[in-house]
């Protein structure tokens, strides 16, 4: 009977307190996303688009942020341009297969980005092989790097236009906060007067 196994994990009551040292530590961080949401709200004013990509949670975030901007979070508001390249599996296995995983997303940047778009990354160590190579794609085509990151930086560290690297070992904590950082950037992009965009 399940009644005989004891809960070996952290309470829940610990995971709430470490989340909450996470998010008062994490509070010096508000410039930086304040920032990256101007950059990604003048990219799709001047006619650019966001594309995000991560791997494991991180690909689930990517995926969340990208499809809240074409749907709709909160506010009813006109569909906003954004892809999500870890979405296309067909894509994903056709260039894992013939370029290797490294090549999963700065292959499809090359093909689906422009300059003045905006590439979001989700890395909680910052050391993913094909996020980095996806941002020097980026980097290329000059395109606007947005990293969402955590523990040490990794890699990845002072090499993208923003970064916002939250302060935790934790990778659960990590992309707790990242959740909590791209609803802050859907809030804002609700609410923004998007009657100039001509399409």
């Amino acid at each position: 009977m399940l009644t005989q196994f004891k809960m070996v994990a952290p309470s829940f009551a610990n995971s709430l307190e470490e989340l909450t040292d996470v998010i008062y530590a994490s509070k010096k961080l508000e410039g930086s996303v304040f920032s990256a949401c101007l950059a990604i709200k003048q990219s799709i004013l001047n006619g650019g688009k966001l594309i995000s990509c991560g791997n494991g949670g991180s690909a689930a975030d990517a995926l969340h942020l990208s499809e809240e901007l074409v749907g709709r979070f909160k506010a009813e508001r006109r569909s906003l341009p954004a892809i999500c390249l870890n979405a296309d599996v067909t894509a994903i296995t056709c260039i894992g297969n013939d370029y290797g995983f490294d090549a999963i997303y700065s292959r499809q940047l090359q093909g689906l980005g422009k300059p003045g778009d905006v590439l979001v990354g989700f890395s909680t160590s910052g050391n993913s092989p094909n996020i980095i190579k996806a941002f020097e794609q980026a980097r290329r085509q000059n395109i606007i790097t947005v990293y969402l990151g955590g523990k040490n930086g990794g890699v990845l560290k002072g090499t993208c236009d923003y970064e916002i690297i939250i302060p935790s070992n934790t990778t659960a904590r990590i992309q707790e906060m990242h959740t909590v950082i791209l609803h802050q950037w859907l809030e804002e992009l609700d609410i923004t007067d998007w009657s100039t965009l001509n399409y």
